[in-house]
C-alpha cells in the first residue's frame, strides 16, 4: 500500500483580537489618525496597557485645545484634560466604536468643562492662550485670509456666540466632520453649518475692522 503524505499545516496568522494580532494590524494599515485612535481605545477596553497609553497620547492635544476653546484658564485646562482622560479609561468598557473615539472623548470633555463650571459657578469666557495661537498656526480656517499678518485668531473668536465660536472651533481647527459635530452638539447638520458659516462672516468682519485700525494707526 502507499504511504499517504501528509502536509504539514501552515500556522494561521493571529486573529484581530489577539495581543498580537493587534500590534501587526495597527502600524501596517494606512488609516487615518481618527480610525487610528479608535482602534487604539477598542484594544485597551481589553486591559493593553500599551494601546491605552497610545489613545491617551493620540489625542492629548485636541482634548486641551477643546477644553480650552470653551473658556478654561490654562491650569484648570490641565487638570480638566487628566480628568477627561480618567472618566475615558474607565467607561471604556462601554466603548462599541460606533463613532471615532476623539468624538466619544470630546463628548466626556464637554460634560467635564460644563461640571466643573457648575461647581464652581462661573460663567465659561474665552482665555487668550498659546494654544490658540498653535491652533490658529497648525490649522488656519479655509478661505479667510489675512491670518498670517499677525492678528491673533483668539481674539476674534471671542466675540463670537459660544455656539457658533464651539461649531467652528470643532470643523475648523479641530476637524471633526459636520455629521459627528451635528451630533456631538445635539443639533441638525444644517444648523452646525449655519453657525459655522456665520461665524465666518463674523471672523471676516473682524478682520477687516482689525485691519483697519492697523492701516490708522501706522498712517498716524
Amino acid at each position: 500500500m502507499t504511504a499517504r503524505r501528509h502536509r504539514a499545516r501552515r500556522p494561521s496568522p493571529p486573529g484581530p483580537d489577539s495581543r498580537e494580532g493587534r500590534h501587526m494590524i495597527a502600524p501596517a494599515l494606512p488609516i487615518s489618525p481618527d480610525d487610528s485612535a479608535t482602534l487604539w481605545a477598542l484594544a485597551a477596553r481589553t486591559g493593553d496597557a500599551e494601546a491605552a497609553e497610545r489613545f491617551v497620547r493620540a489625542l492629548h492635544r485636541d482634548v486641551r485645545r477643546y477644553v480650552t476653546s470653551l473658556g478654561v484658564d490654562p491650569q484648570s485646562a490641565d487638570d480638566l484634560t487628566q480628568d477627561t482622560f480618567l472618566r475615558a479609561l474607565g467607561s471604556l468598557h462601554r466603548f462599541e466604536g460606533r463613532s471615532s473615539a476623539r468624538s466619544w472623548l470630546l463628548t466626556i470633555a464637554r460634560r467635564a468643562v460644563v461640571d466643573s463650571f457648575r461647581y464652581t459657578a462661573t460663567r465659561p469666557r474665552l482665555s487668550d492662550t498659546d494654544d490658540w495661537q498653535a491652533a490658529a498656526e497648525r490649522a488656519q480656517p479655509h478661505n479667510l485670509p489675512g491670518f498670517d499678518d499677525g492678528i491673533a485668531l483668539a481674539d476674534l473668536l471671542a466675540d463670537l456666540p459660544d455656539e457658533r465660536r464651539e461649531a467652528f472651533v470643532l470643523t475648523q481647527l479641530l476637524g471633526v466632520p459636520y455629521a459627528e459635530a451635528a451630533l456631538f452638539s445635539n443639533c441638525p447638520i444644517g444648523t452646525v453649518r449655519s453657525r459655522v458659516a456665520r461665524a465666518r462672516i463674523s471672523l471676516i468682519e473682524s478682520l477687516r475692522d482689525a485691519e483697519q485700525h492697523t492701516r490708522r494707526d501706522t498712517a498716524a
